[in-house]
């Protein structure tokens, strides 16, 4: 089935940082460029909101990053990073842009989740049976395939990483498929 995009579309964007930040640098040793990704995705549509939900460490080391995104649009939602016993890490924000969206949706006609994470399917299934489309931009990679399949449509920023990353080396090849 193809999508419809139009001008006078309202666009929403959430952005699961962690997990494009994450494939980007297993996949190609690299940094996403999050203001190229948003470009592609809006695609000369109505940006109604997007949002980026993102760890804060008490170092404040990535407050740079949180001014660039700021810079190019994008709102930021911190969280501070959970530090377990054993040393794991996590920022867990799969709830809260979850219902971010669904509190949305009203709002917008297309919401563009940009993240490969399985977990999203519900949510996709949910806003679509509620009358929105459901992009999803991420790295095909690193991507859950249920989560591809639910998707109106996907854009695989694999399929051209060098106008999606920053610090590549260009004739790296990605990695093979992650688990997911």
């Amino acid at each position: 089935m193809a999508i419809i995009k139009h001008k006078t579309q309202r666009v929403g964007v959430f952005i699961d940082t962690q997990n494009i930040y994450h494939s980007a640098k297993n996949l190609y040793h690299a940094k996403a460029n999050f203001g190229a990704i948003l470009k592609e995705v809006i695609n000369d549509r109505i940006l109604v909101r997007a949002i980026a939900y993102v760890a804060s460490t008490e170092s404040g080391e990535e407050k740079s990053f949180f001014d660039a995104l700021s810079k190019i649009g994008i709102e930021t939602r911190t969280k501070p990073l959970q530090i377990f016993i054993g040393g794991a890490k996590k920022a867990n924000w799969d709830v809260d842009l979850a219902m971010d969206a669904v509190k949305m949706q009203g709002k917008l006609d297309t919401i563009i989740i940009a993240s490969g994470d399985g977990d999203y399917v519900s949510l996709i299934e949910y806003l679509k049976n509620h009358g929105t489309q459901v992009e999803v931009v991420a790295f095909g990679k690193s991507s859950s395939a249920r989560l591809i399949e639910a998707a109106d449509d996907f854009l695989d920023l694999d399929l051209n990483p060098k106008k999606f990353l920053m610090g590549s080396t260009p004739d790296r090849k990605p990695r093979e498929k992650m688990q997911r």
